[in-house]
């Protein structure tokens, strides 16, 4: 009799038991404005289908292309400006170290007067200054530049963040429409990653313990997924239960039950 109930007992245990989990998307995400301006157009025709490259909503960016195309001319201006400063510079250097060795030479020599002397170095002193002076537009120029630039990508950024594009994903939900008027934070759209899909499921405390242990089987037949993220704290609504999620490849059809089994 004891010996029939420890094969009761190691059969009981060796027994798969069955669950149900739907294949959800990967993830579902939100998309949020991280600006302010009207919407123009939304793809409500690819609504429940996968996007491609091309925008499924674009919000108005006149404004920035004009001051985008501003910027990118004062940039070209001012590096060129500031290229013919720096060659200034140079020759100005130059300039400088010509009078000075010439200033070293005549300051020792009796031949020449005292007047003749403060003339060359004032001259010198002349040159040291105008040099200092490019020297501080280059600087001031180099400012401006970094300001601009800064604004650039600023601007670029903001192009970009009007032209919203998911290759691969699926356009679940458009929550905006055209003439609408959107702040930072407003939702415009759901979308669902489904190059791969989740299957969730709410293991027993025997179960969870052994389950990344064994081989998983879905719909009856034997796979080579794992568990990717298990829960060791029991799930709060379902009490005695603990979370396991598989990534498995996108079926053909989203949201249908798969039986799994762990043996």
């Amino acid at each position: 009799m004891r010996f029939f109930i420890v094969i009761l007992i190691l059969f009981i245990q060796s027994s798969a038991k069955e669950y149900y989990a739907k294949a959800e998307p990967y993830e579902i995400l939100n998309v949020s404005s991280n600006v302010s301006a009207e919407v123009v157009y939304t793809d409500t025709a690819h609504q429940g289908k996968i996007l491609g490259k091309k925008p499924y909503i674009v919000m108005d960016d006149k404004l920035d292309k004009i001051e985008l195309h501003s910027v990118e001319t004062k940039i070209n201006a001012l590096q060129k400006t500031l290229e013919h400063n720096l060659k200034m510079g140079q020759n100005y250097q130059q300039i400088i170290d010509m009078k000075q060795a010439n200033f070293d030479r005549i300051k020792e020599l009796k031949i020449k007067s005292s007047v003749e002397k403060d003339r060359e170095y004032f001259d010198l002193i002349s040159s040291r200054n105008s040099f200092l002076s490019i020297q501080k537009e280059i600087e001031s120029l180099t400012i401006q530049l970094g300001d601009l630039k800064l604004r650039r990508s600023q601007l670029q950024k903001s192009i970009a963040d009007k032209h919203l594009s998911a290759p691969g994903f699926v356009l679940y939900q458009l929550t905006v429409k055209p003439s609408a008027f959107v702040n930072p934070g407003t939702l415009l759209a759901q979308i669902a990653d489904v190059r791969k899909a989740k299957l969730t499921l709410y293991l027993n405390a025997n179960e969870a313990q052994q389950a990344q242990s064994k081989k998983i089987y879905l719909n009856g037949k034997k796979s080579s997924y794992k568990i990717d993220r298990l829960w060791k704290i029991a799930d709060a609504s379902k009490l005695s239960s603990y979370r396991a999620e598989i990534l498995i490849a996108p079926p053909d059809q989203f949201s249908q039950l798969m039986k799994v089994e762990f043996k």
